[in-house]
């Protein structure tokens, strides 16, 4: 999915246009005891609540593809009998009637998501009916020939509020505030089928984690049957441990300069593309070859990747391993830090015998916020 058609999904959540036939849900304690559960027609619910529902699907969809959302595919082994894929498809057909279903599938989540205080496991099932677009590419609302029928499920943590002091109107007094407990934002979740090029796809689901270095690997693998992408940070060290063994020798400052100049270029071109921006592994190879690398590097340069943690289907994307908000120049004593557009003001000499940063200064100098004169002291 791309950032246009989780948007789409996005906007569903809305009393207006709201696509949810069926919530459930169930309560989890930190000792995986089931506390209570509940299964409404979900535009029965009352109006408040509804505001906060939609508050925790959108949640669930929000952060950046490729970094808390993650693209994944079923392996063919999990849509034949038995496999995860074949289990969604049988929940999303129930439409969320069928409480043998819904039961066995409470107990995947508390079996494989492992969380030791208590949680709030929301499911729903949504259908879409999706609207062409003209040649304008506007939504023609009258001319829906498919329906996008989902599920999404957000899983919400559940903890007591702080203890303190709040105003009571009926008393007209200060006093102890009830501690209760509280369904915070999700921090893990998915949607099943994905919305792939605006239209359903059951060889895909979309998976999200509030952390992206917290991925809960167990919970997608062992409830959804899915391998897990590399984390961000994964992915940019890796691009890093690629790019110095492959450069070697070459590994300059102003070659890794030329390195990061380019790849914030392609996020400033393709920033408008619905479609995130990623290298795959001939990408990141002539990537490497036009900023120095030698033929005897690139010749072990497809070992050097699936060492480096990469393989033939590994996507590095481009914002996980370039760093947009600064230029950073670290040594074990000095931190420099630019703005990413500035970095070619940072440039290397040699000044007695020692290799040097060397940083251009006007007139608008500060020492710890006390600005200071650049001219040197006049000499008698």
């Amino acid at each position: 999915m791309n950032k246009k058609e989780v948007a789409e999904i996005k906007r569903l959540f809305h009393p207006d246009r709201c696509p949810v036939t069926r919530i459930c849900g169930c309560y989890v304690d930190g000792e995986k005891n089931k506390k209570t559960k509940m299964k409404e027609a979900f535009l029965s619910l009352p109006e408040e609540e509804m505001f906060k529902y939609f508050e925790i699907f959108k949640k669930t969809l929000s952060g950046s593809i490729g970094r808390n959302l993650l693209d994944m595919e079923f392996p063919l082994v999990q849509e034949s009998g038995g496999g995860a894929q074949e289990y969604l498809m049988k929940l999303r057909n129930s439409r969320l009637q069928d409480d043998a279903l819904l039961d066995e599938f409470y107990d995947r989540v508390i079996e494989t998501f492992l969380y030791p205080e208590n949680y709030y496991i929301v499911l729903i099932h949504g259908a879409y009916g999706i609207p062409r677009k003209g040649t304008d590419n506007l939504e023609l609302f009258d001319a829906s020939e498919d329906v996008y029928e989902f599920l999404l499920c957000s899983i919400c943590p559940v903890k007591l509020t702080k203890p303190g002091l709040c105003y009571n109107e009926t008393t007209n007094s200060i006093e102890q505030r009830i501690r209760d407990w509280f369904v915070e934002a999700p921090v893990t979740g998915f949607l099943f089928p994905a919305f792939t090029d605006r239209n359903t796809d059951i060889h895909s689901i979309l998976y999200y984690s509030k952390d992206p270095e917290e991925l809960n690997a167990d919970f997608a693998h062992l409830l959804l049957g899915c391998e897990l992408p590399l984390t961000a940070a994964t992915q940019k060290e890796t691009f890093n441990t690629l790019v110095a063994e492959t450069l070697s020798d070459g590994c300059t400052f102003e070659a890794v300069k030329t390195i990061h100049e380019t790849l914030n270029s392609l996020i400033e071109e393709r920033k408008d593309d619905p479609e995130p921006c990623a290298l795959d592994k001939n990408d990141v190879r002539r990537l490497l070859s036009e900023n120095g690398a030698s033929e005897e590097k690139l010749e072990h340069f497809d070992e050097e990747f699936e060492q480096a943690g990469g393989g033939e289907q590994t996507a590095l994307y481009v914002a996980n391993v370039a760093n947009t908000r600064r230029f950073e120049i670290r040594t074990p004593s000095i931190v420099i830090q630019v703005k990413p557009e500035c970095a070619d003001l940072v440039e290397t000499r040699e000044i007695d015998g020692r290799t040097c940063f060397v940083i251009p200064a006007d007139d608008s100098v500060e020492v710890n916020g006390i600005p200071v004169k650049n001219g040197r002291p006049r000499t008698e």
